[in-house]
């Protein structure tokens, strides 16, 4: 197994132990993460944005569906977000209900911490599930 799978796999469990500090580990202080606004975020909005999510969502659970990887440094996955919507998410009060968002996303990592995140999720499908 590569050094970059397992930070990723280490991360990925960090997250469904509900430890943020431990998923956040993986990003490098020069992380740029792409895809979740019109510009990259740096390690402190990722940082702020992921403890949004946390304080929005409880029962959070990551589930990846496939992994590709290169020699390059690169990792890849499809993957589903779950929660049960519990605090206020993009102005909208909590509802209680069980959301899931589907998503992929390409990592680009410098030994073992990522420096460059290409994501798409699909928040408007959350958004629906809330509002419903």
């Amino acid at each position: 197994m590569s050094l970059q799978r397992r930070a990723f796999d280490q991360a990925i469990a960090a997250w469904n132990a509900n430890d943020l500090p431990g998923y956040l580990d993986l990003y490098d202080e020069r992380i740029q993460l792409y895809g979740y606004g019109p510009e990259p975020m740096n390690k402190d909005e990722v940082r702020a944005f992921y403890e949004g999510i946390f304080a929005s969502l409880s029962n959070i659970g990551l589930e990846i569906h496939e992994i590709v990887e290169d020699d390059t440094g690169q990792l890849g996955c499809r993957f589903t977000m779950r929660g049960t919507h519990t605090g206020d998410l993009a102005g909208i009060a909590p509802t209680g209900r069980r959301v899931a968002q589907p998503g992929f996303t390409i990592l680009e990592f410098d030994g073992d911490k990522v420096v460059r995140r290409y994501s798409v999720a699909d928040f408007g499908t959350v958004v629906a599930q809330i509002t419903a």
